[in-house]
C-alpha cells in the first residue's frame, strides 16, 4: 500500500541511493516531496529501524505511515502497485539479469564511490565541506559547519576498511572502475540503456553511483570525463526521463543479448561474484571477516549481512525460472562466468 501522493521521502544529493530513487520517481511520473533530515525531524515523521537514505514514508495496511528504506524492494513495491512505466522487465530472464546488474551497481560500484570520495584528500575535503550542509541545513553557522565537516570526514574515512578499501585493494577498485567505464562506453554507443531502449532498475542503480563518481567527486569525475565522456553525458540524461515514452518492444530480446552486455556480466563475475560468494560462506561459518581473491589480490572486509540477503534473493529469482527460461539463463551465465551464482 502506498501513501497518498505526493510520496514523501527523506534524502540528500550526496546519497547515490537517493538519486537512484528520485530518478525512478521522475521516470515513473510519480509526484513526490523530498525532505532533508532537518525537515523530517521537524515534521516528527517515524524513524526507520536502520537510518538509511533515502527513507520513504509509506502507508501500511492500517493506513499508518511507516519509515521504509532499501531501494531494491521499494522499486518492486512501486512496480506492483502502479502499472504504467514499470522499471523491471516483464520477461523473467531479462528481469533476473536486471536484478543482478542492479545488485552489482548497488553493492560493488558503491565501493568505488566510497573509495574515491574518502581515499583522496581533495575528494574528502569537498564532500565533508558540502554534504553536512545539504543534510543538516544551509544556514548552519560557520563554526558549527566546521565542526560538522571534521566529524563527518573522520567518521567516513574510518569506514573505508568496512567497504574493503585499503592499500592492497585500492588498485583493484580503481582498475575495476576504469574497466567499467570502457564497458559502459562501448555499450552506450549502440543502446541508450543497459537493457535496450528503456531503463531498468539496473540503469537507475548505475546512475545513482555515477551521480557521485562522474559528477561530484573531483578525482573520479575528471577520470570519467577523460576516459568516457559518453558515460558522463549518460548520467546527465538519466537525471530526468519523464519525457521518455517506453514500450514493451524497447527491451532487449533475452535470446539476443549484445556482446557489450555479456561483457558487463563477465565483469560482474570477475569482481563482484567472488566477494558475494565469499561473504555468504563467511556468514554461514559465523566469521566476522570475509576473505576473497579478486583479480589476484586478497580482499578482506567485515561480513555484510545485507549482501547475504542479496545473494539469497538472486538465487530465489533464479529458482523460480522454468523450462526454456532456465535453460537460457544457464547458457548466458555459463558463457559469462556467472554460473556459481546459481549454486546453493
Amino acid at each position: 500500500m502506498l501513501t497518498p501522493q505526493p510520496i514523501a521521502l527523506k534524502g540528500a544529493p550526496g546519497s547515490p541511493y537517493t538519486r537512484k530513487m528520485l530518478a525512478v520517481l521522475r521516470y515513473r511520473r510519480l509526484p513526490y516531496r523530498l525532505l532533508t533530515t532537518q525537515m523530517a525531524e521537524q515534521l516528527g515523521l517515524p524513524k526507520p529501524v536502520v537510518e538509511l537514505l533515502p527513507t520513504f514514508y509509506l502507508a501500511n495496511a492500517q493506513g499508518q505511515l511507516e519509515a521504509i528504506t532499501d531501494s531494491t524492494p521499494l522499486i518492486r513495491r512501486f512496480d506492483q502497485a502502479i502499472a504504467p512505466r514499470q522499471v523491471q522487465p516483464g520477461h523473467p530472464v531479462l528481469r533476473l539479469i536486471d536484478s543482478l546488474l542492479e545488485d552489482f551497481a548497488d553493492e560493488w560500484e558503491t565501493k568505488a564511490m566510497f573509495h574515491y570520495r574518502w581515499h583522496f584528500a581533495a575528494d574528502a575535503d569537498k564532500a565533508s565541506s558540502i554534504l553536512p550542509l545539504q543534510s543538516r541545513g544551509i544556514c548552519m553557522p560557520p563554526a558549527q559547519a566546521s565542526q560538522a565537516k571534521s566529524q563527518f570526514s573522520q567518521r567516513q574515512i574510518d569506514r573505508l576498511a568496512v567497504v574493503g578499501s585499503n592499500p592492497v585493494t585500492s588498485p583493484v577498485i580503481e582498475a575495476a572502475y576504469e574497466r567499467l567505464l570502457g564497458l559502459l562506453d562501448a555499450h552506450f554507443q549502440a543502446r541508450p540503456f543497459l537493457l535496450g531502449a528503456r531503463p531498468g532498475a539496473c540503469d537507475f542503480a548505475m546512475y545513482g553511483q555515477l551521480t557521485q563518481l562522474a559528477r561530484f567527486d573531483p578525482t573520479p569525475s575528471a577520470l570519467t570525463a577523460r576516459l568516457a565522456p559518453r558515460v558522463t553525458a549518460w548520467t546527465g540524461v538519466m537525471e530526468d526521463l519523464s519525457g521518455l515514452e517506453p514500450g514493451d518492444a524497447d527491451w532487449l530480446k533475452p535470446d539476443q543479448l549484445p556482446p557489450t552486455l555479456l561483457a558487463l556480466l563477465r565483469e560482474v563475475a570477475r569482481c563482484y561474484l567472488p566477494l558475494l560468494l565469499a561473504n555468504a560462506r563467511a556468514l554461514q561459518a559465523g566469521a566476522a571477516q570475509v576473505e576473497a581473491v579478486i583479480d589476484g589480490q586478497t580482499w578482506r572486509q567485515p561480513t555484510v549481512n545485507y549482501q547475504g540477503k542479496c545473494l539469497r534473493w538472486l538465487r530465489q529469482e533464479y529458482a523460480s525460472l522454468r523450462g526454456d527460461n532456465k535453460a537460457l539463463v544457464d547458457d548466458i551465465f555459463a558463457h559469462c562466468g556467472c554460473t556459481p551464482l546459481t549454486h546453493t
